[in-house]
């Protein structure tokens, strides 16, 4: 199954999309729909961490002083299932691979495996 974990109101999320073919795809917007630890595992089991799917960008790590804490796994794992914004967006999975977050580089590979 493909599909992407987006966040509607993310611009980023947004612009990436336009530039996919959407039908290819099963839609999960993470604020409506929340994660499921089964779906989290499944991103894990396809990535290096849970860490790897944890954004430091999230507004809430710095208002909940995480930047000054030794976060481990078990501590990624839960607080992306606390709060939606901690997945880093989009998250897109293909033909059996994920692709994590919005860099160039990440992006670009999702492109050449579209292609």
């Amino acid at each position: 199954m493909n599909k992407i974990y987006y966040l509607g109101t993310c611009s980023t999320c947004q612009r990436i999309m336009q530039q996919l073919d959407l039908d290819k795809f099963e839609l999960q917007d993470i604020k409506t729909e929340q994660l499921t630890e089964d779906q989290l595992q499944e991103m894990r089991a396809l990535s290096d961490s849970y860490e790897s799917l944890f954004s430091r960008r999230a507004m809430k790590y710095r208002s909940m002083g995480l930047q000054d804490q030794d976060l481990e796994e078990q501590d990624y794992k839960r607080l992306i299932l606390e709060e939606y914004t901690f997945l880093k967006r989009p998250v897109i999975l293909y033909d059996g691979r994920l692709y994590v977050g919005s860099s160039k580089k990440n992006i670009a590979e999702l492109m050449s495996a579209l292609s």
